[in-house]
């Protein structure tokens, strides 16, 4: 018997017929049976509830990207929304939580990133120049502005959550400061001993050194290039103070002095 399909339900089931069509004529490798099993997952609804132009799936680091795309040299973290990084991002705000507990955690993995970044960049400066016959100090000051001036989105990070971020974000600077003290430390201690010399307290000269840095970078954030190479001689200048004071002070008390 021949049944007759009324046209609004024709229309309906039409895209199972050509499916069951498709497969009948399709090679046997293609058949079902011969296919990998397809995960309920992918036929179920997504839960990033995906609407135009976003992305079906997305990595930390691409959230990361997108944050820092946002920022500049007059806007901190702590002024950026989740939905504004969602949005810049290309995904639904409930998949930010997948990496990202919230903002502040956002915030914490950006300056840890820019911490990282820089201590890098410095640390290659110092090695050229140590292979070489320039001033370390200047060199690594140089390179310090360079960034600056490259507007490394990453660098204006870490200058600006110090003084208008939360407390987990100065936190988080004040960790990446140190991390470079200590570095700095070694540095110091090496290149006295090339000289035949030591430093007193040179954690503290370390701290010292770079929290001027820090501080003068944060100022030129705000004034035109014209004044970079005065800010470079200064900013060197007070380093190899702060570093002969330190020697100076060494040798007065091998001397017995105070």
């Amino acid at each position: 018997m021949r049944v007759t399909i009324p046209v609004c339900r024709r229309a309906y089931i039409q895209p199972y017929i050509n499916y069951v069509t498709a497969v009948d004529s399709a090679p046997p490798a293609f058949r079902i049976g011969h296919t990998r099993p397809v995960s309920t997952a992918a036929l179920s609804p997504s839960h990033d509830d995906h609407g135009p132009g976003r992305k079906p799936s997305i990595s930390r680091e691409d959230i990361l990207t997108a944050a820092l795309k946002l920022l500049g040299p007059h806007r901190s973290v702590s002024s950026l929304s989740l939905r504004e990084v969602a949005r810049e991002a290309g995904i639904a705000p409930n998949s930010f939580y997948r990496h990202f507990r919230d903002m502040d955690e956002l915030a914490v993995a950006l300056i840890d990133l820019a911490g990282r970044s820089l201590r890098r960049i410095i640390g290659e400066a110092r090695q050229r120049a140590a292979g070489g016959k320039r001033s370390v100090v200047r060199s690594s000051v140089e390179a310090f502005m360079e960034q600056l001036r490259a507007d490394d989105t990453l660098l204006h990070v870490l200058l600006r959550e110090g003084t208008v971020g939360s407390d987990a974000f100065k936190q988080a600077v004040d960790r990446e400061l140190g991390f470079f003290e200590e570095e700095l430390r070694l540095d110091l201690i090496r290149l006295a001993r090339l000289d035949h010399a030591t430093l007193h307290e040179p954690a503290l000269a370390a701290k010292a050194i770079t929290r001027l840095v820090f501080a003068v970078g944060g100022t030129a954030m705000d004034l035109p290039r014209e004044k970079d190479p005065e800010l470079i001689d200064q900013l060197s200048s007070m380093v190899r103070m702060i570093v002969t004071g330190a020697r100076t002070l060494r040798a007065d008390e091998g001397r017995g002095d105070r």
